[in-house]
């Protein structure tokens, strides 16, 4: 990988992203996150080479530093988050579609897409407690956050907030989903009983081992 295009084109590879001349210089394109149109990719050239600034998990900077001479600390970046990469010949293809993905990892990465990655893994007809979805996105503690992410849910039909509960099989208020019985129904047409605005976790649970105990 010796080529600008041969570059931007692997970073347009990955989902969700585009590219961008913020700068009104040719000389400096970049690869942004939908999502959240952060850069996780930038280009251009000096001193004769193409150049790459990457973000980089801190720990990792510095290994990629000393395995490569032509991996530096990031071009007018924050030096501890970022690494340049020169593009002289030295480092493998392999390792540099690894920097450039572990940018785009870092970059995409957000709590809410964690949380809404994880409750499009609930399976038709069955239910999770907001302590599992917190659990599945990284962080077990944040129960709470999956609450404040599914009633900001930006897209109903894609992302079935409806299947998620508190640890009592208990259904969310009337502010949620449209309505007071709107998360019922949406249950109720999957197969799942509801009585007197609860689910029972030991029918409907996914992955029912795991337990329900009290994290929210």
């Amino acid at each position: 990988m010796k080529t600008r295009e041969e570059v931007l084109k692997y970073g347009l590879s990955f989902p969700d992203t585009y590219q961008d001349a913020p700068f009104h210089d040719d000389n400096w394109q970049l690869i942004r996150y939908k999502g959240n149109d952060k850069a996780f990719l930038w280009t251009y050239e000096r001193e004769g080479y193409v150049n790459l600034n990457v973000k980089t998990d801190p720990d990792k900077a510095f290994f990629w530093r000393e395995i490569y001479k032509s991996v530096i600390p990031g071009y007018h970046q924050n030096k501890k988050h970022w690494n340049t990469i020169i593009l002289d010949g030295s480092i493998p293809d392999k390792d540099i579609r690894l920097m450039i993905a572990e940018s785009y990892d870092l970059i995409s990465d957000s709590p809410s897409k964690r949380i809404y990655d994880a409750v499009k893994q609930i399976p038709y007809g069955q239910v999770a407690t907001y302590a599992q979805i917190a659990q599945m996105a990284g962080d077990r503690k944040m129960a709470r956050a999956v609450g404040n992410a599914l009633h900001k849910n930006p897209d109903p039909d894609g992302i079935p907030c409806y299947r998620v509960m508190n640890s009592k099989g208990e259904l969310a208020g009337e502010f949620a989903f449209g309505g007071a019985w709107k998360q019922g129904e949406l249950l109720k047409a999957e197969g799942i009983e509801v009585i007197d605005g609860r689910v029972d976790l030991k029918k409907y649970q996914m992955w029912s081992n795991i337990p329900t105990s009290s994290y929210y």
